[in-house]
């Protein structure tokens, strides 16, 4: 669907960006519906809910990019998505920046960890040389064709190097020419702290996951970021969800009753676009006239 909005015009005209995670189109939906400004493409969240593997590295740039055309398709706010590694070298990038880019994505961050990578917030990390990841962003950037596409830097270097030297690597992804800068995984509110009154020319994205002190919108906001994605969010309601219905019918061998679910059949068609196509075929179909 066609965006009302930029992301790129909403970091211009100073608005705070918040984006929940999203792992396929009815999530980023949702999402839409309860009136977020954006979406967040979990790399986490496609692995688990559409392959059941985890963040490892597993699947392909390809698989990635399918998921995020269709939530593309779905909503009409910009969507930005996890582009792991850019899987691959230079040339990688290079595809990976122009498969995204058709695909209608908003931005896609891409991270300097060695292939498989891993989920940023589990053990066990281990990042390339910055240079060679200068070298990708470079690459990266010039291979985008609409200059409101978005190219986002994000170091795990934190884990594997210490805070400083992730605060070095981030510089120097800024000078590479990256819109928006991520330092992943910051452990402590001061870290959090500190990290906006370091870049003062680059928005800031910070991602609200396990590893991060879980803190509230308005404090983020407070401290200087200009994006704040929400990766697990709808990951963990599904499973907590599924696991305590599926629960349910294995001890009483009886499923809830749909009136108990939050949305009703008729409403949850209504939401899905039903009455649309009904009309359509309606105004359409000759064998009705």
């Amino acid at each position: 669907m066609e965006q009302s909005k930029t992301l790129n015009e909403m970091i211009k005209n100073g608005e705070f960006v918040i984006a929940p995670g999203a792992y396929d189109a009815l999530t980023a939906r949702i999402i839409e519906s309860e009136g977020f400004n954006a979406v967040y493409m979990t790399g986490f969240g496609t692995s688990a809910f559409h392959f059941g593997l985890p963040d490892r590295g597993l699947l392909t740039m390809t698989e990635m990019v399918q998921n995020a055309s269709r939530i593309v398709n779905a909503i009409n706010i910009p969507l930005i998505a996890d582009a792991d590694t850019g899987y691959g070298t230079i040339i990688n990038a290079d595809r990976t920046v122009k498969e995204y880019e058709k695909a209608g994505v908003a931005a896609i961050h891409i991270e300097d960890q060695v292939w498989p990578k891993r989920c940023g917030h589990m053990l066990g990390k281990e990042v390339i040389d910055e240079n060679e990841m200068v070298s990708k962003l470079k690459a990266a950037v010039e291979a985008r064709k609409n200059p409101d596409f978005l190219i986002i830097a994000r170091t795990d270097a934190i884990a594997t190097h210490g805070f400083d030297h992730a605060i070095e690597r981030a510089h120097l992804y800024a000078e590479a020419g990256a819109d928006i800068i991520f330092i992943e995984a910051p452990k402590t509110k001061n870290q959090m702290r500190k990290i906006p009154k370091l870049f003062n020319k680059k928005p800031l994205l910070i991602n609200m996951s396990p590893r991060t002190p879980n803190l509230p919108v308005e404090e983020l906001k407070e401290m200087g970021y200009t994006i704040a994605i929400f990766p697990g969010i709808c990951l963990a309601a599904a499973i907590l969800a599924c696991r305590e219905d599926v629960r349910l019918l294995k001890e009483t061998g009886r499923q809830r009753d749909f009136k108990d679910v939050l949305q009703s059949f008729t409403e949850l068609n209504e939401f899905l676009g039903v009455p649309y196509y009904n009309e359509l075929e309606k105004k359409f179909d000759s064998s009705e006239k």
